[in-house]
């Protein structure tokens, strides 16, 4: 069974809120959009209403714009196509300030979330109708989801406004925390959970948090306190843990198959941890999942091409950088590692017959297609011009590679949708899956000492990405167990997921990698970029303004 989040304003929950919320732009003047008011949360169906708004809260990060934006852009594995929207989050320049809309969108939303969450967790035990023991479980989901969304902020913004307690009124005080209290909090909530949550992998009611999403948000928090400014000793010792809990406790596995992860209508398969739900209905669907347009190229306008829903409709905004095409995805291993030709749409069939004038490929003065025929194969190397002559279609080679055509990513495509224009994706965005539980612990247990069970771990990915009959020579021994393994692993892993700039920021290599592999980011990114503006909003409506929150250095 398979529940889904409802969009719900409550009322006096929303008109309580503190600062930066979306209901409103004046904090002290908020609309009541549902009309549903204050009291409707202290019964049970409001009790139920409140803890499935808090999960809605997913959908303003995971799969959108803003989500994507943030963590696609100005890193070392993407750089920006030539769709104009945004490109200033890659590019890092003057244009991304504190009234940029991302940063205000993202604020709002997650304290959104919050808000709702520690209305839920204070009024429970007034809630009647509703069994003691789902009360406790769904206080324990909304415990982690709130340190989830206090997670997202920290590695954004660094310490933020820390309310632990339902906001009755409004207010313009507020306060900036400190990034160890930040990290206590979030690990508290989430420890506090884990007794109460449903001791399985996959909760009966499908996309709920579990124990095994709670120990995997575990996993992820102390990978990434190691290296922030809360660092402990045992970090790395607990994040191995936590992944080894997720990996050998419950009934998760690797597909055998690297492409069926990412299959449509396979997003239910036994290696999703958790993952955010949408849906096919306009009237639960919310914004939808966007990650279908972003990662496309323009394929369209190209001969024998139009645009449809199985090919997607291209955005053109994020493009490979030469990195990830000659070195993570180093044209050498391809015979041996499955994930570039998984990854990556290689070929486009024509659903527009006719005779055309060829575009980028000039082997050939003109190309003729019937519907179905080959129109574009792009075969990630360079195929000789005698060669590309023979083809019945036009070939696109890494030479002829622009911000307009370059290869285009098949993870998010979505051909469930009502037409080629729908912005609002229906597939589910996974948050979570056991792939990188493995790479966590990898990466724990390298920065452990214990490069034995490094190997072991990474291993378990890299074999099963492996062609059939390769997989003892994907392996890597302790001679190749090394950091520079793990970056790069896990951009070929998880590429397009979400990861890499926190990835990068953490690690503490953002500038360094981005000055190396990322042209359009490289002259301008500085020590200031690490961080994300407060959103102006927010300082202007707080008492004492900066003075009482300040902006992040260099905003």
């Amino acid at each position: 069974m398979k529940f889904q989040a409802k969009f719900l304003k409550i009322g006096a929950v929303c008109a309580a809120l503190v600062f930066g919320q979306s209901c409103s732009t004046d904090v002290l003047d908020e609309e009541v959009i549902s009309g549903i008011g204050s009291n409707y949360l202290n019964t049970a169906a409001g009790f139920n209403d409140g803890v499935n708004s808090v999960y809605s809260t997913l959908r303003d990060w995971y799969g959108t714009e803003r989500g994507n934006n943030f963590t696609i852009f100005g890193t070392d594995i993407f750089t920006n196509g030539a769709d104009g929207s945004h490109k200033f989050i890659n590019t890092y320049d003057g244009a991304f300030d504190s009234r940029s809309a991302h940063p205000r969108e993202v604020w709002d939303a997650m304290y959104n979330g919050i808000n709702v969450a520690n209305a839920v967790i204070e009024r429970a035990p007034e809630v009647t109708g509703v069994p003691e023991a789902t009360k406790k479980q769904r206080v324990a989901e909304v415990k982690a989801l709130r340190a989830h969304y206090y997670f997202i902020l920290t590695r954004l913004y660094g310490g933020v406004d820390l309310r632990l307690t339902e906001t009755v009124a409004p207010t313009k005080v507020a306060t900036r925390a400190t990034v160890p209290q930040m990290y206590t909090a979030i690990i508290k909530d989430l420890t506090e959970a884990l007794p109460d949550l449903e001791n399985k992998g996959q909760a009966a009611e499908y996309g709920r948090v579990t124990k095994a999403v709670a120990e995997m948000m575990l996993a992820e928090v102390y990978l990434t306190k190691a290296t922030s400014a809360a660092k402990a000793g045992d970090d790395y010792a607990k994040a191995a843990t936590y992944a080894k809990n997720v990996i050998n406790n419950y009934s998760f596995r690797l597909l055998p198959n690297f492409a069926d992860v990412y299959r449509q209508g396979n997003e239910k398969n036994d290696e999703i941890i958790f993952a955010t739900q949408y849906t096919g209905s306009p009237l639960t669907n919310g914004g939808g999942n966007n990650s279908h347009v972003f990662f496309l190229m323009e394929y369209d306008v190209l001969p024998g091409m139009q645009r449809d829903t199985e090919n997607g409709r291209p955005f053109k905004r994020y493009r490979p950088t030469d990195y990830t095409l000659n070195k993570i995805f180093a044209p050498a291993n391809r015979t041996v590692d499955s994930r570039y030709y998984k990854t990556f749409k290689d070929v486009y069939y024509s659903n527009k017959p006719g005779t055309y004038n060829t575009t980028f490929d000039k082997s050939k003065a003109t190309v003729t297609f019937a519907l179905g025929d080959t129109a574009i194969y792009d075969p990630g190397y360079e195929m000789p011009v005698a060669e590309r002559a023979k083809k019945k279609y036009q070939v696109l080679v890494p030479s002829a590679y622009s911000e307009r055509v370059f290869p285009a990513l098949r993870k998010h495509l979505d051909g469930a949708r009502n037409d080629r224009t729908q912005f609002e994706g229906t597939r589910d965005y996974f948050n979570y899956r056991l792939a990188e539980a493995y790479l966590i612990l990898s990466e724990a247990l390298l920065n452990s000492g214990d490069k034995a069970g490094a190997v072991a771990a990474i291993n378990a990915v890299r074999r099963r990405a492996a062609w059939p009959g390769k997989e003892k020579e994907m392996e890597v021994t302790e001679a190749g167990m090394t950091m520079e393994l793990i970056y790069e692993e896990r951009a070929r892993e998880l590429y397009g997921e979400m990861q890499r700039w926190f990835d990068l920021k953490r690690w503490g290599i953002l500038i360094e990698r981005v000055k190396l592999h990322n042209p359009q980011a490289a002259p301008n990114i500085t020590e200031r970029h690490l961080l994300r503006p407060i959103p102006q909003n927010q300082l202007d409506r707080v008492e004492g303004g900066e003075a009482s929150f300040p902006q992040n250095p260099g905003y």
